[in-house]
């Protein structure tokens, strides 16, 4: 086996990837603090084709040299928008037609092995605050609720990774 160089990746430019289509999901930062996840997510959502990212509350945004060490990037090529307050940009999205799933260990969530996205619907994926999680007001206002299945004894995975775990099998279950 050789390891590819670069240019042999056929990696899109930015303009082709604003242009191309995209997975019907939307990322929702809410509350996020560390803006290593906040790029980690910007460079996931990239990989995997993720329309937008919205950033609530606390969440930083770009252009910021933080983002930009792990994001290399993407915080270029990936649509975003901020708002204020999580509820705001969730009584918005659902005014959309997006289907709001917070990730979140919850009464009778939905096991993301399990979870069964629709074809022909649009998601917006809730990820919480590192400590805190996803607020109870927008678990409130969730179409439903989504859980990684965890087995050690922190049942609690970094926020970008949850997002990397939920983004590629949501990906592989639209494709």
């Amino acid at each position: 086996m050789r390891k590819l160089r670069t240019s042999e990746l056929n990696r899109l430019s930015i303009e082709e990837f604003k242009s191309s289509s995209k997975m019907p999901v939307i990322v929702v930062l809410d509350n996020i603090r560390s803006l290593n996840n906040v790029g980690s997510v910007f460079r996931t959502s990239d990989a995997l084709k993720v329309e937008r990212i919205v950033l609530c509350g606390i969440t930083a945004t770009p252009p910021h040299k933080e983002i930009h060490k792990t994001a290399l990037g993407a915080e270029d090529a990936v649509d975003w928008q901020y708002f204020e307050n999580t509820e705001d940009a969730i009584v918005q999205l659902k005014s959309e037609g997006w289907v709001i799933c917070s990730l979140e260990q919850v009464e009778n969530s939905t096991s993301i092995i399990d979870f069964a996205p629709e074809k022909d619907a649009k998601y917006a994926i809730v990820l919480g605050n590192e400590v805190k999680g996803v607020q109870q007001k927008i678990v409130n206002m969730s179409d439903a609720c989504i859980e990684i299945p965890q087995y050690g004894t922190k049942h609690s995975f970094n926020v970008s990774v949850s997002a990397g775990i939920v983004l590629w099998e949501l990906f592989r279950k639209l494709n």
